[in-house]
């Protein structure tokens, strides 16, 4: 069984973010949205949206 990797997270606010992954930032909903389809694509990998304005990007 393969485990689950966080590859990267899309975010507005930095509240909720703290590590050493990945963390991408952008201005508007929109943008974010786009931005974390866009980099699941390129990675191969999923997009969660963890409903507190943060999404991550998940290799399964």
């Amino acid at each position: 069984m393969r485990g689950e990797e966080l590859i990267a997270v899309v975010t507005i606010d930095d509240t909720y973010i703290k590590g050493d992954i990945p963390i991408f930032f952008a201005k508007t909903e929109e943008e974010q949205a786009r931005v974390a389809q866009t980099l699941a694509k390129i990675m191969q990998a999923m997009v969660h949206d963890l409903g507190n304005g943060v999404y991550v990007i998940v290799k399964h």
